[in-house]
């Protein structure tokens, strides 16, 4: 096996199974419940540091996701993992999650109907610190496996200008999505 290979090896102490990647530097896990105030830390930042909020809109948007992810990960509708550093794992460095939601069945190809289950990719951020370490990738290649072992019709995300070269290398590609903002374009 590959050094930049995941070999899995014992649970952590939830009984999640811990990833040992990138030649035992990190350690990825799978996020609980309690872990809902560092992801909604995570979350707040992330949008900081796209410039999408400031001020007293931070601790709101944190308040607010703390509350829905403590409920969404105990009901499996957020999935979430976490990186520490292999030497030091009580220090979170990184996290990425799923939001799983239905959707109506689709095809996923000319001759395959899709089951109706789709997972957007969110809250994906990293501690400046330790950023162009690689570690959002691990992350993001966690999902992209679990998705197939949860048979998720199709993954989907809103890549922010410094994100979208990870996502594209690890195969995303732009889609024909379009988003609603309000009045400005009123018939």
């Amino acid at each position: 096996m590959k050094k930049s290979e995941a070999r899995q090896y014992r649970g952590d102490k939830h009984g999640y199974p811990v990833q040992r990647v990138a030649s035992d530097i990190f350690q990825i896990r799978r996020a609980t419940a309690q872990d809902a105030d560092i992801i909604s830390w995570h979350r707040a930042r992330m949008f900081q540091d796209m410039g999408d909020v400031s001020g007293d809109a931070f601790e709101i948007l944190r308040a607010k996701a703390r509350a829905l992810l403590e409920h969404w990960i105990d009901n499996r509708n957020y999935i979430g993992w976490l990186a520490a550093p292999a030497d030091k794992p009580e220090m979170i460095v990184a996290g990425a999650g799923a939001q799983l939601q239905p959707i109506l069945p689709r095809p996923l190809d000319i001759s395959t109907i899709g089951e109706g289950r789709q997972g957007t990719i969110v809250n994906v951020f990293t501690e400046p610190q330790w950023r162009q370490r690689g570690i959002a990738g691990l992350l993001i290649k966690e999902i992209i496996n679990w998705s197939k072992n949860a048979q998720i019709d199709r993954l989907v995300l809103h890549a922010s200008d410094e994100g979208r070269s990870i996502y594209e290398r690890l195969g995303f590609i732009a889609s024909n999505e379009m988003r609603f903002v309000g009045d400005s374009a009123s018939p």
